[in-house]
C-alpha cells in the first residue's frame, strides 16, 4: 500500500505562504538557533536577523528556505540545484556557492528506496555553513487528518546530546541519554516518554534537541537514526556523514492544511536534521561550523526506506 510520508504542499503559494515555512525545505545558511543572533567569526563580530524568539533560526527569515535555486535535472533520478548567497545575506559573510543533488535509488527486489542529498560549498570569505534538510516525515501517511508520530519507534545512534535552555540554545554541556527519556539508543515509541516531567522535553514542548552521533571517525557517513511505523509497516533509515543530528517531533504544528486536503496537527511528524550542533560558533569547544576560501563544504545524508517483513 502506498501513502504519502512527507507532509507537503499542493502548491508554491502554499509553500510561500505556509504556517509553517521551514516544511520540507534545505535550509541554510545556518540550520538550527544561533543565540541572540550573534557570532565572532576571526574577531569580527556578525549580527544576524532575529526570527525565534531572542535567536536566529534556519538562516533567517529569508534563509535558503526562501530562495528560488537553479535546477538541472542530471539523470533520470537525479537533480542538482545551484543557488549563490551574497557577502551579507541574512547578516552572513562572505558568498557562498552552494550545489545540491537530490538522488533516488531504488531496490525493487527488497522493496526498498533510498532519497540522497549531497551538499557542496565555497566561499570567498570566513563564513559559517551548517546546511541540513527540514523533510516532516509520518510513516502511516499523510491524512485527514494526519495522526501523531506517538507510535512511531526509534532509535538513534548516540550516546550523548546537547541539552538546551528555556528558548533552546544548548547550555554548552554535552551529556549523556543514559537514564533519561532522551536514550533512544534502544528502540522507544516517541509517545512512551514525550510528556514526561522532564525539565528538557519541558523547554522544547517535546523532542527538540540534537544528538551527538556515535562515529566512527569524523565525516563518516553512518547509520544515525531508525523510525518503524508498525500499524503500515514502513520503515526508515537516516544516514549521515554530520556530527549531530536534530530529532524534531512537531510540537509546533498547528493543524493547518497541506497538500490533498490533508491537515498537520501538532506532534503528527518527525524530523531527523542531519547537521552541526546548534550555536556551535558561540561554543568553542563543539566541532566547528566556520568554511573559509580553498576549503570545500561537504555533506551526504541519506534517508533509505523500506517495509517490515
Amino acid at each position: 500500500k502506498y501513502a504519502n510520508v512527507v507532509l507537503g504542499h499542493d502548491s508554491i503559494d502554499h509553500v510561500i505562504n505556509s504556517p509553517e515555512p521551514f516544511l520540507n525545505t534545505v535550509i541554510g545558511r545556518y540550520g538550527n538557533r544561533i543565540a541572540g543572533g550573534k557570532f565572532i567569526l576571526f574577531g569580527e563580530e556578525h549580527s544576524l536577523t532575529i526570527n525565534n524568539g531572542p535567536n536566529s533560526l534556519h538562516g533567517g527569515p529569508t534563509g535558503f528556505h526562501t530562495r528560488v535555486w537553479e535546477a538541472e535535472q542530471t539523470d533520470e533520478s537525479a537533480v542538482t540545484f545551484k543557488y549563490t548567497s551574497v557577502d551579507g545575506e541574512e547578516g552572513f559573510p562572505g558568498t557562498l556557492e552552494v550545489e545540491m543533488t537530490y538522488h533516488l535509488e531504488d531496490d525493487d527486489n527488497n522493496a526498498t528506496g533510498a532519497f540522497v542529498i549531497e551538499y557542496l560549498a565555497t566561499t570567498d570569505k570566513a563564513t559559517l555553513v551548517n546546511l541540513t534538510n527540514h523533510a516532516f516525515f509520518n510513516l502511516a501517511g499523510a491524512a485527514t487528518p494526519t495522526p501523531t508520530i506517538d507510535n512511531h519507534v526509534v532509535t538513534i545512534n548516540a550516546d550523548f546530546y546537547t541539552p538546551i535552555d528555556k528558548v533552546s540554545i544548548p547550555t554548552g554541556e554535552i551529556l549523556k541519554v543514559e537514564g533519561t527519556p532522551m536514550d533512544f539508543r534502544t528502540p522507544h515509541t516517541i509517545g512512551e516518554r514525550i510528556n514526561d516531567k522532564f525539565e528538557q522535553l519541558e523547554f522544547g514542548a517535546g523532542y527538540d534537541h540534537c544528538y551527538v552521533l556515535n562515529k566512527q571517525e569524523i565525516g563518516s557517513l553512518d547509520l544515525a537514526a531508525t523510525c518503524t511505523d508498525h500499524a503500515s509497516g514502513r520503515t526508515m533509515e537516516v544516514y549521515t556523514t554530520e556530527a549531530g543530528v536534530q530529532l524534531y517531533t512537531g510540537n509546533w504544528l498547528g493543524g493547518f492544511e497541506g497538500a490533498h486536503g490533508a491537515t498537520f496537527p501538532a506532534r503528527s511528524a518527525l524530523c531527523f536534521e542531519a547537521q552541526c550542533f546548534p550555536d556551535t560558533p558561540n561554543k568553542s569547544h563543539f566541532p566547528t561550523a566556520a568554511l573559509i576560501p580553498g576549503d570545500e563544504y561537504q555533506q551526504i545524508t541519506i534517508y533509505r526506506f523500506g517495509v517490515k517483513e
